[in-house]
């Protein structure tokens, strides 16, 4: 259900107008909806607006999708936090420490190499061209050949690599591909009706393109179709019915979601703190959601105790930060 246009906080409209902000705001309560408005345009040649229903990619938004499928398969049996990727990949990337667990990569503490540097939107001098990685198994020559940085469960750092690692063993204990996996797993059972992982090349009339800070298409710069560290489509209501849902236990058992929103490792350099796939505030109980690549910039927090969800995506690299702190302000007030 897409949610009826209601006035933000005037001073979240003035920073998303005054920045030309390109995208949509939500804030919502239990479902209710507190606020929400598109800005800018979806499609610039078409000159098609953004509208509250409009589908944009999440970038790394898709990582609480991914350890969500995961916990999935730990909740059935099939995985386990401790189980080694070792025990799963075999003899692929062997430079991935054998000690590493499936509980280091959900907290970003395994130290393997990352396939690509963080933020890092045009350096895809990889083994494989993004127009190739159609698939998750289509990732394993870009994964492979990085060194393991450090050992295992000695200190946070972001790694995208570590959630396609994921993706692999998840879709190899399940028998299913990765994206079927997410569909099946995580976006079912949360009731989501506009989320799931699309080809950058073959885009809905509803999804959003995303544009370089120079105007150009995101789609020779990206994966042509995303796995466990990116991709997946949604909307701004199908974020805060992800959020609602989990809370609620229909996703994951709810004692294993407050598990996931847990703190398992500090991220200072992020002034920040970290779980199983959610980032989460320093000090107090918000759990969020990041991305950011090429084209693509969302951020969506949730507060547990009040049910407050707050979602910020927008179609161009950087545009989401400037009204995400403003919501940020207005909430904490």
């Amino acid at each position: 259900m897409v949610p009826t246009p209601t006035a933000l906080p005037g001073p979240v409209d003035a920073i998303a107008r005054d920045t030309d902000f390109s995208g949509v705001v939500s804030i919502t309560r239990n479902r209710e909806t507190l606020g929400a408005a598109a800005y800018g345009v979806a499609d610039r040649p078409g000159a098609i607006p953004n509208r509250l229903g409009t589908r944009f990619g999440i970038a790394s938004g898709a990582k609480g999708f991914t350890a969500l499928a995961v916990m999935r398969l730990v909740e059935t049996g099939r995985l386990d936090c401790s189980t080694t990727a070792r025990s799963i990949l075999g003899t692929d990337l062997p430079l991935v420490d054998d000690a590493v667990t499936v509980e280091h990569l959900l907290t970003h503490t395994s130290g393997i190499g990352d396939y690509i540097d963080d933020g890092d939107f045009a350096a895809w001098s990889l083994a494989v061209t993004p127009d190739r990685l159609d698939s998750t198994d289509a990732y394993l020559p870009a994964l492979d050949g990085h060194a393991q940085r450090r050992a295992p469960g000695i200190e946070f750092e972001y790694c995208n690599g570590a959630f396609v690692v994921l993706a692999l063993i998840a879709q190899r204990v399940a028998g299913v591909p990765f994206t079927a996996l997410v569909d099946d797993l995580v976006v079912a059972p949360a009731g989501l009706t506009a989320t799931g992982f699309l080809r950058l090349d073959g885009l809905p009339p509803d999804a959003a393109i995303g544009y370089l800070d120079d105007g150009r298409a995101n789609v020779a710069h990206l994966p042509v179709l995303g796995s466990g560290d990116g991709g997946i489509f949604t909307t701004v209501a199908d974020i805060a019915r992800l959020w609602t849902a989990c809370a609620a236990g229909a996703v994951v058992s709810a004692a294993t979601f407050t598990e996931m929103l847990r703190p398992h490792v500090d991220a200072p350099e992020e002034s920040s703190r970290y779980g199983l796939g959610f980032w989460l505030d320093a000090t107090r109980a918000i759990a969020g959601l990041e991305g950011c690549d090429a084209g693509v910039s969302f951020r969506s927090r949730f507060e547990p105790a009040t049910g407050v969800v707050a979602t910020v995506v927008s179609n161009t690299s950087d545009g989401a930060w400037p009204v995400a702190r403003a919501v940020a302000e207005y909430l904490d007030a």
